[in-house]
């Protein structure tokens, strides 16, 4: 059985393509949720972005890539982890398998914990089921921000160091 799940997992994502995401997020959709993560950073001094991608190319299937490891990489190769506070927020949408996974910076992620961010997951895949995609996103970036302003309120002087553009792979 599980062999193919990854027969069937491999054939998904190889038919992939990032104009799939056209498909659940529109332009305006995609500039909500910019507005969305502009203004809950303007009650906090952390960094939220949100990645959004397609599906994975077919050998990271046959490697078994996960989607906690792609967003752990994504983590790293943009940067999120630079913040000058340890703040940083990674939201991953792997929309092939309708996979979300919140990645912390280690100044949050202490606050969090990775059942705290796991239980804002599961949250936002429910509305993914129901289709709604945009509302999944704001959901978690309303609950990631009331988490990010509990534990790093705003100081007034917070320069933004994560673009707030979601990024479309």
């Amino acid at each position: 059985m599980k062999e193919t799940n990854s027969v069937f997992r491999f054939f998904k994502h190889f038919f992939s393509h990032p104009w799939q995401v056209n498909r659940h997020f529109s332009a305006i959709a995609l500039h909500e949720i910019e507005k969305a993560i502009t203004a809950s950073e303007k009650k906090h001094a952390g960094e939220i972005r949100l990645v959004v991608e397609a599906g994975l190319h077919p050998l990271e299937i046959l490697y078994k890539k996960t989607p906690k490891k792609r967003a752990i990489e994504l983590f790293g190769r943009l940067n999120i982890w630079d913040t000058e506070s340890n703040n940083g927020v990674l939201i991953y949408l792997l929309l092939v398998d309708r996979d979300v996974e919140i990645v912390g910076d280690r100044g949050i992620d202490k606050h969090v914990g990775h059942e705290g961010w796991q239980v804002i997951c599961r949250e936002m895949e429910a509305l993914f089921r129901k289709g709604e995609f945009e509302a999944g996103v704001l959901h978690g970036i309303e609950r990631i921000g009331a988490v990010l302003e509990k534990h790093f309120p705003a100081t007034g002087t917070s320069l933004n160091e994560v673009s707030n553009k979601p990024l479309i792979l």
